[in-house]
């Protein structure tokens, strides 16, 4: 295994990070928002609230303006608003799922009283606006767990499922699935009545209606796939389905290793990915990453080799971050991205809070991961950041948002650079690792820990193209207002 740390954005902390200087045009139009109250800040149901367009003419954005509705509004490649639909939202209440076709906006609402639960489903037409009659998705008791929605990536399929329980373990999800415009194309339950005690599970939903049901299971140590069709069950005759599973814990020199965290994601190669944080069971310190993919045409499954996290990897941490940590912890996954030519990116944060609920949160270091098309670990990279914001951004504020063009990964950070409180883009080539110089956007998005406006709205940045990053701002600190920006590079 060939396994190198880049040092170009290192520089050791002890010195200046390198800065890039990139010709830019920023264009800015004013934006209502009002951040969200209660727990849907810490809950970030809806983490992505604007969608670019797929035809590159513009995007959609869902903005919370006042204490009972949200808007959708469409925008095109110029910061022209094209429309805004106004959709009340009543108490008790919360936005669940944003997504959006080639035709239509969807918005779904969870809906909760005395008397049960639902999710409702809104369909605005993308090219006038136009709200069409709600479509309740499903229904639940009002003691039920909370119901769960599921969009396709291309927003095509949609799926709305409830939990049946025996006791507190779940024995079954009961769902149904959707088309485009809301047209039921199936019912389904998913039955765990095999599982043990103890398990995860969770859907993710292809954008050809693929249903994959993807579980934590045996005591936190294997990660298991089922694969249900797109299509309806047949009455009399059993439904193929393919379960694929690979064990990444386990009893190694005598330590029980489990997952700590781990992220299943559906990639543009239409394959199911998987990543895993593993820790010593006893003491909770990082162990290793192990990286699976899971390929139901070739019923078969490609298990990276680990990449180790233990006493050597944290030496190398401390001695390129300039720290001195006794052990890894507070490390989360992020991002799993793949190019073009099937390079794999895997990307972890350190996050934490200093203490009580309205004290400061951190977000430090990255921890990014590259490999191979053959799942091969070729290099890995420690990205230094300092990032610190009142509870009130601790969610949408810090953090970071990443994406892929072709064999270039973009990352886009609010943080201080050389005193300068600002956004950062960083650049990544997917195939070494190689990262280009820091590039300050010069929005000069600045706040203390102690303000309760935010700065910055992570939840509202996308890219348009390679060259273009839709954000949401505030101007500067004497400013109440935000800001929608678009910065388009030269």
């Amino acid at each position: 295994m060939r396994v190198t740390a880049i040092g170009l954005v290192l520089a050791g902390l002890a010195g200046a990070i390198p800065l890039a200087t990139q010709a830019q045009k920023v264009k800015t139009v004013p934006f209502s928002y009002l951040p969200e109250q209660g727990e849907d800040r810490y809950n970030m149901r809806v983490p992505q609230k604007t969608l670019a367009l797929p035809d590159g003419s513009g995007f959609v954005i869902l903005a919370h303006q006042s204490g009972s509705a949200y808007a959708v509004e469409r925008y095109d490649a110029a910061l022209k608003k094209q429309w805004s639909t106004t959709l009340p939202v009543a108490p008790g209440e919360t936005v669940e799922a944003f997504g959006r076709n080639a035709e239509q906006v969807l918005v779904v609402l969870h809906h909760a009283d005395d008397s049960g639960q639902n999710l409702t489903a809104y369909a605005i037409a993308l090219a006038g606006g136009q709200k069409a009659a709600p479509v309740v998705l499903v229904q639940a008791a009002a003691a039920d767990r909370r119901p769960v929605v599921r969009l396709s990536p291309d927003g095509t399929r949609l799926l709305a499922y409830r939990y049946a329980l025996y006791g507190n373990q779940v024995r079954s999800l009961v769902g149904t699935l959707y088309d485009q415009r809301l047209t039921k194309i199936l019912d389904r339950t998913y039955d765990f009545r095999d599982q043990g005690d103890f398990f995860s599970p969770n859907i993710l939903l292809a954008n050809d209606g693929t249903q994959y049901v993807t579980l934590l299971g045996d005591g936190m140590r294997r990660l298991t796939v089922r694969r249900y069709p797109a299509t309806p069950d047949r009455l009399g005759v059993a439904t193929p389905v393919p379960v694929l599973g690979v064990p990444v814990g386990g009893v190694f020199g005598g330590q029980p290793i489990t997952i700590r965290d781990a992220k299943f994601s559906l990639l543009p190669d239409g394959q199911l990915y998987a990543t895993a944080l593993c820790a010593k069971d006893n003491t909770g310190e990082l162990s290793s990453l192990k990286t699976v993919r899971f390929d139901f045409g070739a019923n078969n499954i490609k298990l990276a080799e680990p990449v180790p996290l233990g006493g050597a990897f944290l030496a190398e941490v401390n001695k390129t971050l300039n720290t001195s940590y006794k052990r890894l912890d507070d490390v989360y996954l992020t991002d799993m991205l793949l190019t073009d030519s099937k390079n794999l990116v895997v990307m972890a944060e350190r996050h934490f809070e200093e203490g009580g609920p309205e004290l400061p949160v951190h977000a430090r270091e990255l921890y990014v991961f590259g490999y191979s098309p053959f799942l091969t670990p070729t290099w890995h990279q420690l990205l230094p950041k300092d990032q610190v914001a009142p509870a009130i951004d601790s969610y949408t504020g810090i953090g970071l948002r990443a994406t892929v063009w072709g064999e270039e990964v973009q990352l886009l950070t609010w943080e201080a650079q050389e005193g300068k409180s600002d956004l950062y883009l960083r650049r990544l080539q997917a195939a070494t690792g190689v990262a280009s110089p820091l590039q300050r956007l010069k929005l000069n998005v600045t706040q203390t820990t102690t303000e309760q406006q935010p700065a910055y709205v992570k939840d509202f940045t996308t890219w348009l193209d390679p060259k273009t990053i839709i954000t949401v701002s505030r101007p500067n600190k004497k400013s109440a207002a935000l800001q929608l920006d678009e910065i388009k590079f030269k």
